[in-house]
């Protein structure tokens, strides 16, 4: 992707798509957070029900927050969902909003520029990894239409492994040997 790309609009107005850039991150976040709760140092103390639900909570909050701040933006510039000032502007007034309630006016600075970063960072990074990532699983398992195709081929060992597979004339001999080996254990005949 070139830096000068943007994710083609493909939403008919401003609310269409708000659960793909709004709900689905928030949820996301929270999942994320309640992870980071299982390793919290405070989960003895509080509890790990407690530390997790926190953490959750909170990392949901925030990210309600900028994402709701970014869809505001966005929808007031009547710019492209990709656009990365919006993630900036809306970092900024999420992240003073927040930091106000947190921290007082040194918070509400500190907070904007925080989330004005992180935001914008994010919004940056995360497409062009999920890019990467679809680029990399389909050099590795084919494209679905070849899959489709080629039902078995889809994962290929080297020829050094010890685990071959085998061809249907391949795994009829060796069913045959392990029966005639299985009726040389039972009537107790050894070769």
């Amino acid at each position: 992707m070139a830096s000068d790309e943007k994710i083609p609009n493909t939403y008919s107005s401003p609310s269409d798509g708000w659960k793909d850039r709004i709900l689905i991150p928030t949820l996301v976040a929270g999942a994320i957070g309640g992870g980071f709760g299982l390793l919290s140092k405070h989960r003895r103390l509080l509890g790990v029900g407690r530390t997790c639900a926190a953490y959750a909570t909170n990392f949901s909050i925030v990210t309600g927050c900028y994402c709701g701040a970014r869809e505001f933006v966005r929808a007031s510039r009547d710019s492209e969902p990709g656009d990365l000032i919006d993630s900036a502007v809306g970092g900024f007034a999420s992240g003073a909003l927040l930091g106000r309630l947190q921290g007082g006016q040194f918070g509400a600075i500190k907070y904007s520029m925080m989330f004005a970063m992180a935001g914008t960072t994010a919004d940056f990074a995360i497409p062009r990894l999920y890019h990467l990532l679809q680029t990399k699983k389909e050099s590795l398992f084919g494209n679905n239409e070849n899959s489709e195709k080629k039902s078995g081929d889809w994962l290929k060992l080297p020829e050094w492994s010890p685990i071959q597979v085998l061809d249907e004339e391949a795994l009829a001999a060796k069913r045959a040997r392990e029966q005639q080996l299985y009726g040389q254990t039972v009537l107790g005949k050894h070769p």
